[in-house]
């Protein structure tokens, strides 16, 4: 008995549990990307709503900010992330595929960044 154990321990993966957990991973991976383009898409037009507003409220109280120019890249930022996780939403090679998600990743999470700092500084120049 404890030989069949060792044995079992020992014996190569089934290829059917193995064809499960990747396309279990691919259709993970899909679905992350979905969510990133889905919202990257959203956020780049609440970042020109806000900087349409912005421009308003600057206008109105004649203040100077750098706020503006940075939604301007916080726009750009999350347009890359969009373009980046529908660029790899469509890929069909696996390695070009995980570089297009790590950079749609890295794009979202700098964006998302740069919009609390922005809402930061919005908040301190308007109090």
């Amino acid at each position: 008995m404890r030989q069949r154990q060792i044995n079992s321990a020992n014996a190569a993966p089934i290829p059917e549990l193995t064809t499960m957990a990747t396309d279990l991973n691919r259709e993970t991976e899909r679905e992350l990307n979905g969510h990133i383009f889905s919202v990257s898409a959203q956020l780049v037009g609440i970042c020109l709503t806000v900087l349409g507003l912005f421009r308003v409220v600057i206008r109105l109280r004649n203040v100077d900010s750098i706020a503006d120019n940075l939604l301007a890249l916080d726009a750009i930022a999350f347009l890359g992330a969009c373009v980046f996780a529908y660029a790899s939403l469509h890929s069909r090679g696996r390695t070009r595929r995980r570089a297009l998600e790590r950079v749609a990743d890295a794009s979202f999470g700098i964006a998302l960044v740069l919009m609390t700092s922005v809402c930061a500084l919005v908040a301190w120049q308007l109090v």
